[in-house]
């Protein structure tokens, strides 16, 4: 057996730990180098989304529904995939205006309203106590079951006992000490909890590894892995149907709301604002959790199936329930280690949860319930004090007492009657009413704060009558007349089949009607009258955040103002050091010497009151701040001509954005234009050398052979002979590439005659190799020609084919060497026409070689002045030539093995019609 004393002395010892990290994520804050600030860091604390809910719950809810738990972890994965457009946008907001929570933000949008903001906090509370009574529930069962170890006792059995011998009530308390703690150590809510995200993310990977060890175990410790546990199930009828997609009344229906649920859930609950929007240190942390967290979730779900369909084959015909199968299953196999370290997950997902939890409700209390109440009634006496930071913090830590003391008493009075996941699902439905006001004040100028406070009250009362008051009916606390009978005997109005809608469970059929009244309200009070001013100046902040290069709530305020009012005004809030050290930033932001040279104008006046918004909420610093100011309201019509002012700004502003971005496109296109000009310039250059290269051989030979025969009267006929014939096939080659040239001139210009007519290709080779026979003699090289008997006649230019020959012929004897040298000429007809190959047995090219000729055959360019030793003058007009007719020209080779160019001609009347084309 497991002693109690064994289970506290662990768990007290992994909370110590917990305090360690959370110290740890303080210390490394006040020595500037911030442990959460790191994507993945905040993506795990994302993770405080999956609490006892998912850990013990969702192998409840599969159990009784086989997949039915998937739509809970889909929905946050669907959403996840807006949150660039959507989760982006809040936290600009809540950066730009210094919110502290879901309160301070929908009141903030509709006009800094106190209504509207204790209206949200009431929603927010009242909303997630079942949730934080989950918690409990959850700790307390599984410390109930352990304890009794290796027997397996379910706390049914065990009975309630004492309120002061329950396990909940001290894990309440102590999880209340650890958020006073770490929660509210410092006033201003903005300050980044970095001790309190080090913890939560700490705590996720804590229970995701121990799920995963859970899983582990039961799927091939138990079992030979997926195939067995599946196969084995199937097997019976009562859980085959555990893997059909109705199981449990499961249908689409069901998916759907459930997905939705858990999409606007993954958003609005109070603690996932808090991690998500108030704790990020970086927008583009946003990127790497748009990937990891859906990975989460991916994980810590993969063996809920299994554990579900093991536990109900281990536990068949035994009193044990489902929500408890991770914990009882290893203790069922005697694996009482394990088991504990099961309980320690449990431990961390509820600490995880209950800690972000009642720091964001808490806030909420503080800034939203209790300070418009001081305010109101003891305004004066609280600013005649000189340091409220005492209490403010005070109320926030009787707050956090408070909200886990009512977390537990739900817990005592209706927590029995659900099933974990049932209890949770109670909160989501109520946080989901938060949707409509927060998305329509983000993207809708016209939300109005009428508009939002009849949504969020319909919605809120719908609730009330169809998810929390049968809570309590089912408990006991009210009648069971009302779920059977309806308010005041009327059946229309049952609370679980209103208006005679059956066929829903009751999740779905509260989300359907609490979101369909909140929605109209919202859409149709807002229409009805027209934003004020202040409603209008808002949502134009809120709307177009990300087209303000600067805060512009100083834009909407006139009026009078004293540095000397202002500072002390914040000091008794935050402290006067902080207070100053914050207007001396504000001061060298604004290149201004000091806190002293500052000018009360509407931008310090703005700057005043969202810093004080960081510890007493938008709608109380507003009052706050009027209250020492001399302020001249704005009339709508004011406020409508700066918001026009403003969109001419930022349509002057796209107009300058659009000419930068064209002047860019410009200077891109001039600086090509300047490299091409360089490029020709280069090429011009090489071809140049070319020409003075290849003119210089010739004219060389012809002086040279010219002074032998003037000189040497001894040279016998036969020498002056073979001279002769020498100075005469210089003399051609001179001519023919003169000819080149001034060819190449005219097809440049576009001056070129282009002559066409039949062309025997077996002929121009001939004639070719003939031309270059001597100079094949002179070099020792080789000239091997493979010619077909017969092949198509082509429609082209007899004498320019022949030139294109003599090029690649002169080209290819070039780079062989003397006396060993071998130059193949192959004339073969292929299925697009007729193809000449000239291959070399020469040095080749190398790969970087290779992708410059082809480059430059690509741009039309010389293709071979950067081969090395020497260039081929005719091998840029050869191209051309080539191409007019239809034709293409390449080069294939590798380096050490020769190269091979080639060109392939069309045949018949193709030739033809692209020779006219050209």
């Amino acid at each position: 057996m497991m002693t109690g004393t064994t289970i506290v002395a662990v768990s007290f010892l992994y909370l110590l730990l917990l305090f360690g990290v959370a110290y740890l994520g303080d210390k490394r804050a006040d020595a500037g180098r911030s442990l959460i600030a790191n994507p993945t860091i905040y993506a795990l604390s994302l993770a405080v989304y999956c609490t006892t809910w998912t850990y013990y719950g969702s192998v409840g809810r599969a159990a009784s529904s086989g997949l039915g738990f998937v739509p809970i972890f889909l929905g946050p994965t669907l959403a996840v995939a807006l949150w660039w457009f959507v989760m982006l946008k809040m936290v600009r907001i809540a950066k730009t205006h210094r919110i502290t929570s879901i309160a301070d933000f929908i009141a903030s949008r509709y006009g800094k309203s106190h209504l509207l903001g204790g209206l949200v906090t009431v929603i927010a509370v009242l909303g997630v106590l079942p949730y934080i009574a989950l918690q409990l529930k959850a700790v307390s069962n599984s410390f109930t079951i352990l304890s009794n170890y290796p027997a397996i006792v379910m706390p049914a059995k065990v009975g309630a006992g004492s309120w002061l011998t329950d396990t909940a009530l001290y894990v309440a308390l102590i999880m209340a000490a650890f958020t006073i703690l770490f929660g509210t150590r410092h006033l201003d809510a903005t300050e980044r909890h970095e001790g309190m995200v080090a913890a939560v993310a700490f705590e996720s990977l804590v229970k995701l590894l121990i799920v995963l060890a859970v899983g582990i175990y039961v799927t091939f410790g138990l079992y030979d892995g997926f195939a067995d546990i599946f196969s084995q199930a199937a097997e019976r009828d009562d859980l085959r149907r555990l893997m059909e997609m109705g199981a449990g009344g499961n249908g689409y229906g069901s998916w759907f709301s459930m997905t939705l649920l858990s999409m606007l859930a993954v958003m609005f609950l109070p603690r996932q604002f808090q991690v998500a929007v108030v704790e990020n240190v970086n927008e583009n942390h946003l990127r790497r959790a748009i990937w990891q967290f859906p990975l989460y979730l991916l994980l810590i779900n993969i063996f809920v199936l299994p554990i579900a369909l093991g536990g109900l084959m281990t536990f068949a015909g035994q009193d044990v329930d489902a929500d408890t199968f991770v914990l009882t299953l290893p203790m069922a196999q005697g694996q009482g280690w394990l088991a504990l370290l099961v309980f320690i997950g449990g431990l961390s997902a509820a600490t995880g949860m209950v800690i972000v939890e009642t720091i964001a409700l808490s806030t909420m209390v503080c800034n939203d319930l209790v300070m418009p109440v001081l305010l109101r009634f003891r305004g004066r006496s609280l600013l005649g004090r000189e340091d409220l930071s005492g209490v403010l913090l005070g109320i926030r830590r009787g707050a956090i007492i408070l909200i886990l003391l009512l977390g537990y008493l739900y817990f005592r009075v209706a927590g029995e009657a659900h099933a974990l996941v049932s209890i949770g699902l109670i909160s989501f439905a109520a946080v989901a009413q938060f949707a409509p006001a927060m998305i329509g004040g983000m993207y809708w100028r016209g939300g109005t704060r009428p508009g939002a406070l009849a949504g969020l009250a319909g919605g809120f009362g719908v609730w009330l009558y169809t998810l929390l008051l049968p809570s309590f009916a089912k408990s006991g606390w009210l009648p069971e007349a009302f779920l059977q009978g309806g308010l005041f005997g009327l059946e229309v109005l049952r609370p679980q089949e209103l208006f005679g809608i059956v066929g829903l469970d009751p999740i779905a059929h509260s989300l359907f009607w609490s979101l369909s009244v909140n929605i109209g309200a919202y859409l149709c009070v807002s229409l009805w009258r027209r934003p004020n001013a202040v409603e209008a100046g808002q949502a134009m902040l809120f709307v177009d955040v990300f087209r303000q290069s600067r805060p512009a709530g100083g834009d909407f305020w006139r009026g009078s103002a004293r540095v000397g009012d202002l500072l002390p005004l914040i000091g008794r809030f935050i402290g006067r050091d902080r207070a100053r050290h914050a207007f001396a930033d504000y001061a060298r932001m604004r290149g201004v010497a000091g806190v002293e040279a500052l000018q009360a104008d509407a931008g310090l006046v703005h700057f005043a009151e969202t810093t004080l918004a960081g510890a007493i909420g938008a709608a109380s610093a507003r009052v706050m701040v009027a209250s020492v100011v001399k302020e001249e309201p704005l009339g709508l019509d004011e406020v409508m001509n700066i918001l026009d002012e403003a969109s001419q700004v930022r349509a002057y502003s796209k107009q300058l954005e659009q000419k930068s971005l064209e002047l860019e496109a410009a200077t891109r296109e001039l600086r090509s234009a300047n490299d091409r000009l360089k490029e020709l310039d280069r090429l011009k250059d090489d071809f140049m050398s070319s020409v003075t290269h290849e003119l210089r051989t010739p004219l060389t030979s012809i002086r040279a052979f010219s002074e032998m025969l003037l000189e040497d009267p001894k040279i016998d006929l036969e020498e002056r002979k073979r001279f002769l014939g020498i100075i005469v096939s210089e003399t051609e080659r001179l001519t023919r590439l003169v000819n080149q040239v001034l060819d190449m001139a005219k097809i440049d210009s576009g001056h070129a005659e282009w002559q066409t007519g039949e062309v025997d290709l077996i002929q121009v080779v001939e004639q070719a190799a003939a031309s270059t026979s001597q100079l094949f003699k002179d070099k020792g090289v080789a000239l091997e020609l493979t010619l077909p008997a017969q092949v198509p006649t082509l429609l082209a230019d007899r004498d320019r084919l022949v030139q294109v020959v003599l090029n690649l012929l002169s080209n290819a004897v070039k780079f062989v060497a003397r006396d060993t040298g071998a130059v193949w000429v192959t004339l073969s007809q292929v299925a697009d026409g007729l193809r000449v190959d000239v291959r070399d047995n020469g040095p080749g090219l190398t790969a970087e070689e290779q992708l410059v000729v082809f480059e430059k055959f690509r741009q039309g360019g010389n293709t071979m002045t950067d081969k090395p030793q020497g260039t081929g003058l005719g091998l840029p007009i050869s191209r051309q030539i080539v191409e007019h007719y239809g034709g293409r020209l390449w080069v294939e080779s590798r380096a050490g093995e020769g190269a091979t160019f080639s060109f392939l001609m069309p045949c018949g009347k193709s030739t033809e019609a692209n020779a006219q084309a050209g």
